[in-house]
């Protein structure tokens, strides 16, 4: 199972970036470059505990539909969200935060995300090759916005 980990850097205490995370509306303007957009369940604000969000977009040119529900919540340590339904076989992604002991008000977000893509060999090696690399790229570059966002004013 292809597994994505990204640790960041963000210049805002813990709670700060759980509740940014959570943001939908924040997550719509990190999600730019794919058109990302809510369109079923909390489409507006701060999901919670067992909320579900249906988002929608655009990855290699083709629209794309999931369904994820808020599984974990653990403020301001983490949260998970798990697809219910969606192009994956499976989705998992686990968010944390753990105060930098090097740095003052710094936060490390960690994200971990297992997934699997559908139609069994096949889909494996397109999930290793194509969606793995896709996807970190894609996550690292929001963690960084959502950095620049709660940061201060550079």
């Amino acid at each position: 199972m292809p597994r994505i980990e990204l640790a960041t850097d963000v210049q805002a205490v813990p709670e700060t970036v759980f509740d940014a995370c959570l943001d939908v509306d924040l997550h719509t303007e990190s999600m730019g470059t794919s058109a990302e957009r809510a369109i079923g369940g909390v489409t507006t604000g701060r999901l919670a505990a067992g909320d579900a969000v249906t988002w929608e977009a655009r990855h290699f040119g083709l629209p794309w539909r999931m369904t994820v529900r808020i599984t974990d919540y653990r403020r301001p340590h983490g949260f998970t969200d798990e697809q219910v339904s969606g192009p994956f076989g499976r989705w998992r992604h686990e968010h944390s935060f753990t105060p930098n002991s090097a740095k003052s008000s710094t936060t490390i977000m960690r994200d971990v995300i297992d997934f699997t893509a559908p139609m069994g060999p096949v889909g494996g090696l397109v999930a290793s090759l194509i969606l793995r690399p896709y996807l970190q790229r894609l996550i690292a570059r929001r963690n960084a916005y959502l950095a620049a966002s709660v940061g201060p004013p550079t």
